[in-house]
Formats: structure tokens, sequence, C-alpha cells
């Protein structure tokens, strides 16, 4: 992201009001846009050598290239390292990613293979992302990594094996319910999974905590930009770490939720009409097309239910930060994505 290239100015953080949910939802929008997929590794030189010249008092004012090169930094870069983002695990490419694996899990007529062989794939998937998107100040172990993701896909399995044998056993239900509550079954099992696999991936932070940092009023960043002296963390904190990991499961899991859950009702619905009953080929098009376009909508809104950049007061976090917010007592931290 741009705060993590050099210059004591800094950027505006959005175009968008990041106060309201509706500017959080254009901002996440922008930075998950799938074009910034095909910007090249010199536009993105380019983009963050006109970002740079702005923190570094070279360009003035903030003009619809500086704009536009914003959006390319910020959708590349980790807001940590500054390194990019390995494509396929970029916000940007998340809903392509994604495609595949939601199209297998929502198969209609899986078998234990399939089941297994698509969950493992989700969940790899998922540790991949949220490995790649997540706060760097404290990093995760190899041996982490393999524990949590080993109780990930055995949780998602579970659930999802679990409730496959038990649909089938309902009595008191029609049919047409028993059916719609089989091809609900990946919701349940990808829900229930997608939180703990955040949970696990990002333990660590919860365990060390994270950096915090003080908010600083307009007075002290003028400060700064003079003498070039960067914000200093205040320390890492536990509960800023709990906060991070927290919203961020919440967020997957809304992301998620309509992801699982609308094409499979629609597709149940489709599938009694003539025009797919006769042309049954056309049905892994028509799924894939549903997952597609509920995913391009549903991944703004969900990233959009909470600030990337979240803003606390001190008070609220371990007693060793209560003295040391900034401007209106308040602390801030990277939440990750």
């Amino acid at each position: 992201m741009s705060s993590s290239l050099p210059g004591s100015r800094e950027l505006p953080r959005s175009q968008y009001d990041l106060n309201t949910y509706w500017g959080r939802v254009r901002e996440s929008a922008s930075i998950s846009d799938p074009r910034m997929l095909f910007v090249s590794s010199a536009g993105l030189e380019n983009a963050k050598r006109l970002v740079t010249a702005y923190k570094q008092g070279q360009i003035k004012e903030m003009t619809p290239e500086l704009w536009y090169a914003k959006k390319v930094v910020d959708s590349t870069l980790h807001p940590d390292t500054g390194e990019p983002v390995f494509l396929p695990f970029r916000m940007s490419c998340f809903v392509l990613s994604n495609l595949v694996v939601t199209a297998g899990m929502l198969t209609p007529g899986l078998k234990t293979t399939g089941t297994l062989l698509w969950q493992i794939a989700n969940q790899s998937l998922n540790v991949a992302i949220n490995s790649a998107n997540a706060n760097k100040s404290t990093p995760l172990t190899t041996s982490m990594m393999v524990k949590s993701y080993l109780m990930a896909v055995s949780a998602s399995c579970s659930v999802a094996l679990g409730l496959n044998a038990l649909v089938p056993r309902l009595k008191n239900v029609s049919p047409n319910t028993r059916l719609i509550l089989s091809r609900l079954v990946p919701f349940a099992a990808v829900s229930s999974a997608t939180a703990l696999n955040v949970l696990l991936m990002r333990g660590e932070e919860m365990r060390r905590g994270i950096d915090v940092y003080p908010v600083l009023s307009e007075e002290e960043k003028k400060k700064r930009e003079a003498t070039g002296e960067p914000v200093q963390s205040l320390g890492k904190s536990k509960k800023a770490a709990t906060i991070a990991v927290s919203e961020t499961a919440i967020s997957r899991v809304l992301n998620a939720t309509p992801i699982m859950v609308l094409p499979p009702l629609i597709l149940v619905r489709l599938e009694k009409m003539d025009w797919l009953k006769t042309r049954p080929r056309l049905v892994l098009p028509v799924n894939l097309g549903l997952i597609l376009t509920t995913s391009i909508f549903a991944l703004p809104l969900a990233l959009g239910a909470f600030p990337q950049r979240q803003a606390i007061s001190a008070r609220s976090l371990e007693e060793e930060f209560w003295d040391k917010g900034g401007e209106g007592g308040m602390v801030e931290f990277n939440r990750g994505m």
C-alpha cells in the first residue's frame, strides 16, 4: 500500500468517506477491482514513483492520475512490507481465485471424495489468502501455519461430510426442502471453516499482539512532513490484534454467505424450468455465472463492513497504552484483509 512507500507526507486515505459504510464499500470495490490484475510491472513502478513524489512533496495536489496510481499501489502492495502480494492472493484476484473452488463445492450431487477434495482446495486457498494479506508485524511460523491449515481443513471436511450424511436422514421434511438443505451444506461447512481459518492462521497475532500507532493531528502531520520523522509504533497490543482478527473473520463469513447461499438456491429454481431441463450442458455455465455475479457484488460489501486502518480509543487497549494515544486519545492499527 501507499503507506509503505518512502516519504513523510501522508496521502489522503481515500476519495471516499471511510467513516461511512458505503464509503468503505466504494474504497473496497476500488482495491478489489479485477482490472488491477492487468497492470504491468512498468505500470506499478510508475504508480510507485508518482505516489512517492507526492509523499516527498514534489507533487503538491492530488490529481486523477495520482488517485489512479494510489489505487494501483493499494491493490498490489502489502501495507506492512511494501512488497507486491502474490498475484493469485490479492484482493483484486479474490473473485477469480475463488470462482473455481466455489463452483466445485456447489456442484450438485458431489460424492464423498469430491466433497473432501473441494473442501481441501477451498481451505488451501483461504490459508494462502489469509497469510498473504495478514498484518505482518507479527509473522506466523511455518509450523503454526501447517498446524492451523490442518485444523481448518479437518473442520470444513467434518462439517461437510457430517451434514451430507445427516440431510438424507431427515424424515419430516419434503423432498424439495431436503434438496435445498443438501445444496446449503457447503455454506455451513465454508462459513464455519472460513472463520476458523482466519482465527487459526492469524492466531499468533492475538497471542503476541500487533503494532499500534498514535492518531496524528493535522499539525503533527505537517511537523513530521517537515522533519521526515516516521511515526513510531507504540508497542504491540493483543487486544488490537483480537479486534483485527475477529473483524476479518466476520467479514469473510459475510462474503461467503451470499456466494454460498444465493447461487445454489437460484439454481434449484432454474433446474425446474423446461429450458434448463432440455439443456443440461448449460447447468455448469449458469452456475459459474451466478457465482461470479454474486461474488463481484459480495466482496466489497463484506470488506467494507470494517475499516482496514482501524482507529480506536487507547483506553480500550491494554493499560500501557492509555496515556500514549494521539489526537483525542486515539490509536490506530492495520486490520489486514
